[in-house]
């Protein structure tokens, strides 16, 4: 079990509304090593512009892991989507996301796709939207998989996409794509949501799970509000999970302030629970 906290790529534009340290590499991941976190799910946007080489050797000299690489501003901040009624656009997706792959598997990282899969519209058909998605995450799924790259699709609520809420529509999406590298993940804020019960959601779906988001129920640090996070992660570790967390949070007040009280709430549970 290792807990990761989300960071930013400088490729990507620094905005209140990314849930992810930023700044200088170098200076995100000393105070995140410094703070006690094992690693970093980063996240960008045109990793071809990022020197891979010394984004590893700076993993390796402040002792992190990276976890994951998250595609979530490449609609955040670009607009793109696996599902837009543009084929130009939905091909485009696909292109920056194999590149996101490439740099997760130098990094021998995972991926994962949030806001990317786009929405229903009323340009096309729920089942031409489906079909497009389901092509999509196929492509990418066999190019990953030659990387040694798993795909985490991430259940997201509906105040941000019409598509893909729940987890039983994640799994009918995963169960369609049929490739053993893509599988669902979990974002707590987005079950706190979208689930009747996150527990027995967790219960349910623990088997196709392969990562987990950490935020409270306002989407700040952990700790902040009202979530129970040892049931969350108790319940995670009694169904067998023994993967990564990491934190995708507003960086409120702060992102220092965020980061210090993320590892403060969490890092005593994990601990307990899984004896570390």
């Amino acid at each position: 079990m290792k807990l990761c906290y989300q960071v930013a790529t400088p490729d990507v534009k620094i905005d209140e509304s990314v849930t992810a340290y930023q700044g200088p590499l170098e200076n995100s991941f000393k105070d995140l090593s410094e703070l006690g976190y094992d690693g970093v799910e980063l996240m960008t946007l045109n990793p071809k512009e990022l020197d891979w080489v010394e984004v590893k050797h700076l993993l390796d000299k402040y002792h992190l892991v990276a976890a994951l690489v998250c595609t979530g501003e490449i609609f955040g901040q670009l607009k793109l989507s696996y599902t837009d009624p543009d084929e130009d656009i939905r091909n485009e997706a696909i292109r920056r996301t194999k590149e996101i792959i490439d740099f997760a598997g130098y990094l021998k990282a995972d991926i994962n796709i949030g806001r990317i899969r786009g929405q229903y519209n009323r340009t096309l058909s729920r089942q031409q939207t489906w079909n497009f998605a389901v092509d999509a995450f196929k492509e990418i799924s066999i190019y990953a998989k030659e990387r040694n790259v798993r795909i985490a699709l991430e259940t997201v609520t509906i105040m941000q996409t019409n598509f893909i809420n729940t987890l039983e529509e994640g799994l009918q999406m995963v169960m369609d794509v049929n490739e053993d590298n893509f599988r669902l993940m979990m974002d707590i804020f987005h079950l706190n949501l979208e689930e009747k019960n996150i527990y027995d959601a967790i219960r349910k779906y623990q088997a196709y799970n392969i990562h987990v988001h950490l935020a409270d129920n306002n989407r700040r640090y952990p700790g902040h509000c009202g979530l129970d996070f040892e049931k969350i992660i108790r319940t995670l570790k009694e169904c067998g999970y023994e993967g990564t967390y990491s934190t995708e949070i507003y960086q409120i007040p702060d992102q220092k302030t965020a980061a210090e009280e993320s590892i403060r709430h969490l890092k005593p549970i994990l601990n307990s629970i899984y004896q570390n």
